[in-house]
Order: structure tokens, then C-alpha cells, then sequence
């Protein structure tokens, strides 16, 4: 029997843990399906997986295992477009600006020669980032001339995604950001993400604490804004508070992880995703 929901995952986190408990209580059929198992026969036509909710961690996967399942004519949540643009820093940057959404100003560099003279015109610090990445790897603070240097003469011998030197302004802003939920146009529950083990950076993965936010008007309109120009669905909106400009879109994450915002918010948000996945059929 074709299940209604098919998690496709390529890490069992707590989150795909949590959706299909919550696929249980409802007594939905909700079928969990390792990518890393998978193979698709390009061919065939058949749909034996329901709506697929995407939750592949690996860009590489994400995009291609949603590539191949729209191609067979399966709703994906969240689609290929989604995948694409929300996996990829730079795009993403760039779709945020063509709709009208605040983000932090960013440069992109194509050698470490051009990386440095821009960072040398422009003033340290700013931030380095990896175009495709998550929980905060590979990100890094350049505060001085040297310390750029190594750092980009490091990425240039590594694999060719990282040889496009993404920069962005380091925000002046209090030491945390905001992560909001979306499901659908409405922002379920968001967190302040503190920085934790003495780091600028906010991510959880990297000691980080989280406390309730309160979603404004504001913020609300401006995560409806950032998920239309990924045309996501299901994702998480990450946002800073600048000193200078107020809330900047700084990433939207299209598997995004939530454990903590129900944790700290009290939010049922894997039967909100169920439900929300289960209207989008009819």
C-alpha cells in the first residue's frame, strides 16, 4: 500500500524521530526511507512513496533524490526550487535582495587574490562561509589580512565549492539570532539562539542556548518573504537583530532542525508539519 507521507532522510535526528511519532498518533501510514538506500529507475513512472517530505541533510542528495522523485510526478515538500536555492548560501542571498528582503551585505570572490583585495577595500572583520553547508561548519570570523590568508589559501587546495569565497558583513548585533519555524505562511514558534563556549556563533550544534522569541508582525512578514523567495514550504528562517538595520534574513534552512524550538516553546511542530503535508493532497 502507498503510504501517505514518505520521510526521505539520509540522518536519523531527532526531528525524523519525532514526525513519525507524530505520523503514529494521527494513524497515518508514514513510511521512513533512507536515501542512502535508495535507488530510482529514471524510467519508470511509478509513484510508490505518497508526498515526500524532503529531510536529507546532504545538499547533494537533497537536491538530486527531489530531482528525480518530481521527475516521477511525487509532491515533494519542500520542492527542487526550494532545495536549490535554500541549500546554497549565495543563491539564497541573492533571491532574499530580488524580493525585497533585509540580509547582511555580502561580497562573492572567485580566487584568493580577488578575496583579499576586496576584504583589504572593504574592512576586517567579515565573515567566510561555504556556500553549501550547515551547523555552522566551515564558517569563519577573518579579522585581519593574516588570518584571511590562511584561511582562504586553505579552501583554495580543498574541493571546488569551496573555492567560491562567499563574504559577509559581520553584524553588529546582540550575541544571538532568532530561528523561526514556518509552516505554511505562518510562523509556528521561534527561539533566540545565544552564542555558548564563548563563540560568536549561534548554532546549537556548537554549545549554544536557546530561550523563547516572540514573533512579531514585523518578523512574521518578513519570514513570509524570505520563504516565498525559495518557494519553501516547510523551513526554518534564520534572522539577526542589527544594531543599524533591524532583523536581517541571514539563512533559510529547507530541512531545518527544531527540537529545541519545541523544547523551549511548547509547540507540537512535527504534527503541525503532518498536517500541513496532509491538506497540501488534497
Amino acid at each position: 500500500m502507498t503510504p501517505d507521507i514518505t520521510v526521505l532522510y539520509d540522518t536519523i535526528r531527532w526531528e525524523e524521530k519525532a514526525l513519525l511519532e507524530a505520523g503514529k498518533k494521527k494513524n497515518i501510514n508514514i513510511q521512513m526511507l533512507d536515501c542512502k538506500t535508495l535507488s530510482l529507475d529514471l524510467d519508470d513512472k511509478k509513484n510508490s512513496y505518497g508526498t515526500v517530505l524532503q529531510r536529507c541533510v546532504s545538499y547533494y542528495r537533497n537536491v538530486h533524490s527531489t530531482a528525480v522523485l518530481e521527475g516521477k510526478g511525487v509532491n515533494v515538500i519542500n520542492c527542487l526550487k526550494t532545495g536549490i536555492s535554500a541549500g546554497n548560501k549565495l543563491y539564497t542571498h541573492l533571491l532574499l535582495k530580488k524580493n525585497g528582503v533585509p540580509t547582511p551585505k555580502a561580497i562573492v570572490a572567485f580566487s584568493k587574490e580577488a578575496a583579499l583585495e576586496t576584504l583589504d577595500e572593504h574592512g576586517y572583520p567579515m565573515v567566510i562561509k561555504p556556500t553549501v553547508g550547515s551547523w555552522g561548519r566551515m564558517i569563519c570570523k577573518l579579522n585581519d589580512h593574516d588570518s584571511a590568508e590562511g584561511i582562504i589559501e586553505t579552501r583554495e587546495k580543498m574541493y571546488p565549492i569551496y573555492q567560491i569565497h562567499y563574504l559577509e558583513e559581520f553584524v553588529k548585533r546582540p550575541p544571538r539570532d532568532i530561528r523561526a519555524i514556518m509552516v505554511g505562511d505562518k510562523v509556528v514558534a521561534a527561539i533566540y539562539r545565544y552564542s555558548g563556549n564563548g563563540t560568536w556563533k549561534t548554532n546549537m550544534a556548537l554549545g549554544g542556548r536557546a530561550e523563547k522569541c516572540e514573533v512579531t508582525k514585523e518578523m512574521e512578514d518578513i519570514c513570509i518573504k524570505a520563504k516565498n523567495a525559495v518557494q519553501g514550504q516547510i523551513v526554518g528562517v534564520d534572522l539577526m537583530e542589527s544594531d543599524e538595520r533591524g532583523l536581517l534574513v541571514h539563512e533559510v534552512n529547507n530541512t531545518t532542525e527544531y527540537k529545541n524550538t519545541v523544547r523551549v516553546c511548547g509547540v507540537d511542530i512535527p504534527s503541525l508539519m503532518i498536517d500541513y503535508i496532509l491538506e497540501s493532497k488534497k
